[in-house]
């Protein structure tokens, strides 16, 4: 019972969720907005990742001739799986979608995991592995990257020799923008355990482990259209599943969990691929102007990335410092201060403007830095 004498479920709650760690969400622009007096289209949202072209305008003319809202969606994902098998070069058996891509590397840790099973995390990396660990009371097997955020192969291979049976990769890595190689893949897929490659990044580098899956059924690849499609407001992930799990999968998998909107967007973004791609390369192409002119900071020193995003080392203040001096001018990005990633900050590649902006206030800031 509770002080006032009501009952309580508090005390009913698996043990190990007392102390889970809240996962870090981002701001609103628009609470950030109206805090600083501006108005939204005065703020450079570079914290997300988002695509600063957003969506195919086939999406909204989908969205608004669509009349069927109030019926549920396709169990089967019929024709969203067909879409995406000739997309990405897969059977659609093996297409499952769930709302973003978080859903799916959350349904990987169902089917593989149980309570003190272990996880190898490849650290500087994506929180939400380390956050499914700990939402399904699984062990964490930390195995840091090297100095240049390359694996340490030989760590995870003996981690995955001593038991653990889940690897979660993204490819590129984010934060820290590198890629993981093909070679890398099928090492680790040689052991007794499942490789989740998560390619939230891929139409930005160029490059998919889904060919690999040919000839490994231990290996799951998580895609998204958050990112290279813009619709990361509609929750639109799926996964690519060996053949022989896809039963199981459907089994485990939450029924009606891809909205009919979600269905309609995907289709129009995949019957609109040039247009996507155009502003992919734009994106590409705008994230190596960004590189260029932070490199040209001398406090500041900008990472490869072949996602969209760059990742920085800052020296001379605080990344915590910069962040916050940064949102003063509605400009918003990502801080990390841990010891792998040592005082850095991760900026969105945004449009030219954006880049601009934040280079020109980097500028004012750092006469000030030293």
């Amino acid at each position: 019972m509770s002080q006032d004498g009501r009952r309580s479920a508090r005390g009913l709650i698996r043990s190990h969720l007392n102390d889970l760690p809240p996962y870090g969400a981002m701001e609103s622009v628009a609470a950030v907005a109206r805090e600083l007096g501006l108005d939204v289209s005065e703020i450079s949202k570079l914290d997300g990742n988002e695509n600063p072209y957003g969506a195919s305008p086939k999406v909204s003319a989908a969205l608004g001739g669509f009349s069927d809202y109030h019926v549920y969606p396709d169990a089967g994902q019929t024709a969203v799986r067909a879409a995406v098998g000739r997309y990405v070069g897969a059977e659609p058996e093996q297409i499952v979608f769930g709302s973003g891509s978080d859903e799916m590397l959350g349904m990987a840790a169902t089917l593989f995991l149980d309570p003190g099973d272990a996880i190898v995390n490849a650290p500087p990396t994506f929180g939400m592995y380390e956050f499914l660990a700990n939402i399904h009371n699984a062990r964490l097997v930390t195995v840091p990257r090297r100095e240049d955020f390359a694996l340490d192969l030989p760590a995870m291979e003996r981690a995955l020799d001593e038991g653990a049976k889940l690897v979660y990769l993204a490819s590129p890595n984010n934060p820290t923008g590198n890629a993981v190689q093909p070679d890398e893949i099928e090492r680790l897929l040689g052991h007794d355990a499942v490789v989740v490659i998560d390619e939230a990044y891929a139409e930005f580098a160029g490059e998919s482990a889904v060919g690999l899956m040919a000839d490994h059924g231990n290996l799951i690849v998580i895609r998204t259209f958050s990112k290279w499609a813009g619709l990361a407001g509609l929750r639109a992930g799926y996964a690519v599943v060996p053949p022989d799990l896809v039963e199981i999968v459907w089994r485990a998998k939450v029924p009606y969990n891809l909205s009919v909107a979600s269905e309609q967007a995907i289709l129009a973004s995949l019957d609109d691929t040039d247009y996507l791609l155009k502003n992919v390369r734009l994106v590409v192409d705008e994230r190596e102007r960004l590189r260029e002119r932070l490199a040209a900071i001398d406090w500041v020193r900008p990472y490869p990335s072949a996602g969209n995003f760059v990742l920085c080392e800052v020296r001379g203040i605080a990344a915590s410092d910069l962040r916050d001096r940064l949102r003063d001018r509605g400009i918003l990005l990502r801080y990390f201060d841990e010891p792998a990633l040592r005082n850095c900050i991760r900026i969105s590649v945004g449009l030219p403007r954006d880049t601009d902006r934040v280079v020109d206030a980097l500028s004012e800031i750092g006469a000030n830095v030293g």
